[in-house]
């Protein structure tokens, strides 16, 4: 039988400001890792903060070794544009205090284009997707990343160039 009691609008905008202050901060990993700000990369971390990004090839570790690698890693790419949707938030419980975790499931789609092709307004040649599950703690600071782990789906590779014709 559902709970009928009431609940105070106090207790309901509370969920609301957290669900909007999780938002931003997987907004804010989106961009970082675009825009490749490795420092606000890092700062979006607790400080036992993990990444995990070996469905895609990549490592596992603290967030600021990852962050190195991901800074080397993707110099490949001119252009990259995380697009994180269907986005499923669900608030836990740590040390018994309700709502101070909270995990994130969400999809993604990520077009990048290589350093090496046509100018800037060429379109995006490689294209990968898959699923994000974040977990989050929220600090002093405010909500962050306690662990990231990217499981990749799909991958859409450049095609290679057509063989010239001849006539």
């Amino acid at each position: 039988m559902p709970n009928t009691e009431p609940m105070t609008q106090r207790v309901e905008l509370a969920t609301v400001m957290d669900r909007l202050a999780v938002d931003e901060l997987i907004t804010d990993y989106a961009m970082a890792v675009d825009d490749g700000d490795w420092e606000a990369y890092r700062g979006l971390f607790t400080p036992d903060g993990r990444a995990d990004y070996r469905s895609a090839g990549g490592i596992e570790g603290d967030a600021g070794r990852v962050a190195d690698w991901l800074a080397e890693s993707l110099r490949l790419f001119s252009m990259r544009q995380h697009l994180i949707v269907n986005r499923r938030l669900r608030f836990g419980v740590h040390d018994q205090d309700t709502g101070d975790t909270a995990r994130v499931r969400a999809d993604y789609v990520n077009p990048m284009r290589v350093a090496e092709g046509e100018g800037e307004g060429a379109a995006p040649d490689f294209v990968c997707g898959g699923r994000y599950d974040f977990g989050l703690l929220r600090t002093y600071d405010g909500w962050r990343l306690r662990e990231v782990v990217v499981r990749e789906k799909w991958r859409r590779l450049p095609s290679p160039a057509p063989a010239p014709v001849i006539n």
